[in-house]
This record gives structure tokens, C-alpha cells and sequence, in this order.
């Protein structure tokens, strides 16, 4: 079945960028909302944004809203994340999610049944 893997994370000054990619193996994306989470240390996963199946929908946690956008490109079979003015408090392991579904329990992990390994994003001067 679907496979994610994340790539595209990295060592970045505040305020820089990174685009995170999220592709899918052995199945098309297509079918499914994909959300991003991530998890810093000592910290619980937290929803960072979420993109429906069609794209034409998408969600964003409130500490990254205006500096993250969600998009996918389901021909590429890969959904994206980009990330700007990157702040030290968003570095973190992030990681990619498919769903069956799409709705307000976007931001919950349960929703979600594939994983990628995650991607290290460190953001530090």
C-alpha cells in the first residue's frame, strides 16, 4: 500500500526557507488528504497544516499561518510544504500523513493511518 517519504529538511537561518517534499511510493496519492505534523524534543506531534485529496482545501496550525504554505502536485504523486521567515521554535522533526478522510479532525494524529519517517528541520543562527 501507500508509502511517504519525506525529504527536503535541513539546517536553516531564522528567517530563512525550506521546502519540505512528501512522496508517495507503491500507491497514488491521490485519494488522500495529506497533513503534515511535527514534533520537537520533549514536546508532544503537533499539526503543522493539511491539504485535501482535490488541493482545493487546506489548513494551517495558527503559529504557522502566513509563513507555511501546503500544496501538492498529485501528477508528481508528491505534496509539498513551504516554509519561510522560519523561526527557531519551529525546528523539529517534521512528518507527512495520509488520510482517507478530510474534515475538522484534521489536525488530530487518529485521523491519519500513513507515516512517513520524517524529515530534521533545525533552524539556528
Amino acid at each position: 500500500h501507500l508509502q511517504l517519504v519525506e525529504s527536503g529538511g535541513g539546517l536553516v537561518q531564522p528567517g530563512g526557507s525550506l521546502t519540505l517534499s512528501c512522496a508517495a511510493s507503491r500507491s497514488t496519492l491521490a485519494p488522500y488528504s495529506i497533513a503534515w505534523f511535527r514534533q520537537a524534543p520533549g514536546k508532544e506531534r503537533e499539526a503543522v497544516s493539511c491539504i485535501s485529496s482535490s488541493g482545493i482545501n487546506t489548513n494551517y496550525a495558527d503559529s504557522v499561518k502566513g509563513r507555511f504554505t501546503i500544496s501538492r502536485d498529485n501528477a508528481k504523486n508528491t505534496a509539498y510544504l513551504q516554509m519561510n521567515s522560519l523561526k527557531p521554535e519551529d525546528a523539529a522533526i517534521y512528518y507527512c500523513a495520509a488520510s482517507e478522510s478530510y474534515g475538522v479532525y484534521w489536525n488530530k494524529l487518529y485521523e491519519y493511518n500513513l507515516w512517513g519517517q520524517g524529515t530534521q528541520v533545525t533552524v539556528s543562527s
